[in-house]
Order: structure tokens, then sequence, then C-alpha cells
């Protein structure tokens, strides 16, 4: 079982740094959807089904006040937590070690104490998060699905199509978010490893994806399963309309019973806008379809304390909490060279999808079986108690900044501490070439992003208005120049 580098490529989970751009739970604002009779909210505007369209596009909120999620001072000291937010319950380490039928050999045991919803296996119970779950999202990445060689390694294959055909069989909705297609090309194309230029990439992509897909079709037709190839850009997701089509699309094919097969469009993304790897546009079609369970497949078998080959290092059974991830070191890619993922993106994965309130389980592929029949394998990341709207959601996640503005102290205090909306007179400077509606970081004195939101003017009008009130500006240029320059409603703290 090869294992992700650890060692110079390694840094700390833990750190502010290392999770840039992703907001806490305490800066996200509070949306939840309770729909009569149990039915599933419709669509990406977190609408009951059977309820009337909505007037207007899919991110618009519902009101022009974004409540905030607020925590009682008398919260019970059992209640969950979410990775996203400061504090938690303490972690408690076991010396017995593990190897699981998989050939997977694991060290000793580190988990939290187990919450409402999820128990050991030792005890005759499974993790409910999991076995409850009605629509699933599994991805699983190149090294996982492909030999030494590149070529694709059909029994693995199987193997996971074995595992989401139970599934399937059991009434529940399976989407896949599937790596591979550059993988799958090299072989066909004679290239002995990942080629680093774009160009390259696009062409064994082009070769490989139909080989992919064509292998899977071909694995669950023994299920009795159709597939659907769905091939995501960034612009997919970031685009509103796109964003709708997209959920459309995938929705009626899980209403037909197919499984769609999502993967990056490779072959015309470019070096600028890509997601780079396959766990964030998986927790992201997680928060597009609204699922009930993320499930990230890869060559490694759970998220441990350091490098899980080397004496006392310990699985992390559960994560509720940022304290669970305290000192914790991972690498970047794996040693299989074929992949673009690593540790990393894989928790920042979990960051994501657990602020949309999914639960994830990290584990290593062959332990898909388990994974997804609920036993107590790799890692589950425990969901938040709130669930920002699918705007708030959008803005944050799925877009890409097109500008930095600068803040002074007092307009950074204003937006994070009061909500409050920014002013042409906070700002100091402007970076970036962008448009109005265009989303755009604020950042500190340091330079550090402290919020995105939606610009209301260009780029170029900006610097003649920074350090000036609203009412002078009106009273000098008219009364356009008296709005914001980010409202609140349009702003996502990060």
């Amino acid at each position: 079982m090869a294992y992700p580098s650890y060692g110079s490529q390694a840094a700390d989970i833990s750190t502010p740094a290392a999770r840039s751009g992703v907001p806490s739970a305490r800066n996200r604002a509070r949306a939840s959807t309770s729909c009569p009779g149990g039915s599933r909210p419709d669509e990406v505007t977190t609408r009951c089904q059977g309820t009337p369209p909505p007037c207007r596009a899919m991110i618009e909120p519902t009101s022009r006040a974004e409540a905030r999620p607020e925590r009682s001072a008398n919260a019970s000291a059992t209640a969950p937590y979410d990775i996203t937010r400061p504090g938690g319950i303490r972690s408690t380490r076991s010396s017995t070690a593990s190897t699981y039928s998989s050939g997977v050999t694991t060290g000793h045991d580190m988990g939290t104490g187990a919450g409402p919803r999820s128990a050991t296996t030792q005890n005759g119970r499974v993790r409910e998060a999991v076995t409850t779950a009605r629509r699933v999202v599994v991805k699983i990445g190149s090294s996982s699905l492909t030999t030494a060689t590149g070529g694709l390694a059909t029994d693995r294959v199987d193997t996971l199509v074995d595992a989401l055909g139970a599934l399937a069989a059991q009434g529940r909705e399976v989407v896949l978010v599937s790596s591979g297609a550059i993988a799958a090309g090299l072989a066909p194309l004679g290239l002995p490893r990942r080629p680093r230029d774009l160009a390259t990439q696009q062409a064994a992509a082009s070769v490989g994806q139909g080989l992919l897909i064509g292998r899977y079709a071909g694995s669950f037709a023994r299920h009795g399963l159709t597939v659907g190839q769905v091939l995501l850009t960034v612009d997919d997701v970031t685009r509103r309309a796109h964003y709708r089509n997209a959920y459309r699309t995938l929705r009626k094919l899980l209403d037909l019973r197919a499984v769609p097969i999502v993967n990056e469009n490779d072959t015309v993304a470019t070096e600028e806008i890509r997601f780079g790897d396959n766990d964030r546009l998986a927790a992201l079609v997680a928060a597009l379809v609204h699922a009930d369970l993320l499930v990230l497949l890869s060559d490694v078998d759970a998220l441990w304390t350091g490098d899980p080959t080397r004496p006392g290092s310990t699985r992390i059974r559960e994560v509720r909490d940022e304290r669970d991830l305290a000192g914790v070191t991972v690498g970047g890619a794996g040693r299989s060279g074929v992949g673009t993922g690593g540790m990393v993106t894989k928790v920042e994965a979990a960051r994501i999808a657990t602020g949309f309130g999914i639960p994830v389980v990290l584990t290593a592929a062959p332990l898909a079986p388990a994974a997804l029949a609920g036993e107590e394998v790799g890692t589950l990341f425990h969901p938040g108690r709130t669930r920002p709207t699918a705007r708030l959601f959008w803005l944050a996640h799925a877009t890409s900044p097109r500008g930095r503005l600068h803040l002074d102290p007092g307009a950074v205090q204003a937006v994070v501490d009061r909500r409050k909306s920014l002013l042409p007179a906070g700002i100091t400077a402007v970076d970036g070439t962008f448009t109005a509606g265009d989303p755009v970081d604020l950042v500190d004195t340091a330079g550090d992003p402290v919020a995105r939101g939606l610009v209301n003017y260009d780029a170029v009008e900006l610097p003649t208005l920074l350090g000036r009130s609203t009412a002078d500006l009106a009273a000098t240029l008219g009364p356009g120049y008296e709005r914001e320059v980010v409202h609140r409603d349009d702003l996502v703290l990060l």
C-alpha cells in the first residue's frame, strides 16, 4: 500500500494558512430547509419539492438578511461538534494494532469518543451516518484505479463497482466522481509517466476518458445499471446558470436510475481555471446534489497523525472539530505519480462538505465495501450543525476571486466582527481586473483574505472612490455612488 509522501512536502493541516479560503462555521450564515413529509429540497435553491418554483436565480437569497449561527451558552457538552468549529472533545489513544483484510496494515488507533451518529463495530453497531444515507457521492483517485504502468486495473474497477452496485440494489442513489482519465491515457500513447505540460495532459485525458467510461459502463452493466458521463469545468460550478444546469442533469440521471460518473473536463480546462484535483470537485458535487454522505477513496486507509509507516503514528478514527487535527501533518500527492491530490486536499474537501452538513468518510479504495456498509474503517468527519445557503456556499467554495480589496483595520472589524457592508472609506488599495458583480477577496493589512464578496463597482472606478464617505460621493458624483462596494448580503467570511 503506497502512502502519500511525508517530509519536505508535509503541511500542518490545523494551521490557518493550510485552510485558506475555507470559511469557519462561526463565520457562516445560518440556513436550513425543513420540508414537509420528509421530502428532499428541490434543486440547488434548497426549496422543498411540491412548492412553487423560485422567482429568482438559484443563488439569490430568500431575504436580504442572512442569520448567523449562534451557539447557546448552555449547549450540552456532549453535543456533536463539527470540523470547522473551534473547541471539541478530547482524543483518546489505543495501543492495539490492526490489519485490515485488504492487506492494509495500520499502526495505533486514535479516536474521539463515539458520538450519536456513529458507533464502533466492536459493539455490533455501525456508523448510522453511512447506513442511513440515501444519496451517496463516492470519489476515487487515479492511483486506486491504475497499474504502475498507467493502465486501468480492471479488477479494482470491478471491486469498486460491486460495492456501488450493492448500494443501488438497496434503492440508494450513487454518484461517482472518478479520476483516472489522464492516467488511463498514458500507456496507449506510450507515455512513461504523467506529463507536466497541460497540452500533453489534455491529449492523454482525451484518450483515457473514453477508456475509463467504457470500463465503468461494462462493469456497471453486470449489475443492470447504466452510467452517464458528466464532465465539469470550474465554469460549470461558478457560473450560476451552468451550476443549475449541472444539477438538473445529475438529478435527471438519478431519477432515471442511472449512475452519474463525474470527472473534470481535462481536455478543455485551462492552467488558470481548473479544479486541480477531484477532491474539491467531489465536495462541490456532493453539495450540488444535496448528498447525504461523501466517501473519499484513495491509497491511504485513513487520516493519520503522521507517516503511517513510522512507529508512533496513529489513525484518527473521527474528526469533530479542528482540535482533533491539531499537530497533524500530512504530505502532498501520493507516490504513484499518476494523481494530483494528496491528504491535504482530502482534508480540505472534508471541510467543504462538512461545512454544508454532509458527513465524510476517508479511507482506502480496497476498504470501500466495508466503509459503505458502515463499518468503522478510515476516518469519519462529522458534519456541521448548520448548513449555509446555496448562495453563500457557492460564493465561498465555487468561485475564484477576480481581484483583491485591501481594507484598513476599521473596515476589517466592521466586516468581520459586525457583519457590516464594505464602504469605499475603508478600502486602501485595489488589485486585479474585475467588473461589477465579480467575486473579490477582502484582505486585511497583512494581505490575508478575511471575506469574499460580489463587488458593486468595476475595478477602474474604485481608485477615485477610496477613503471617501458615501455621503461625499453622492454629493459630488451623484446618488448612484451612494451604494456599498460590497453589500453584506453578498459577502461570506473566510
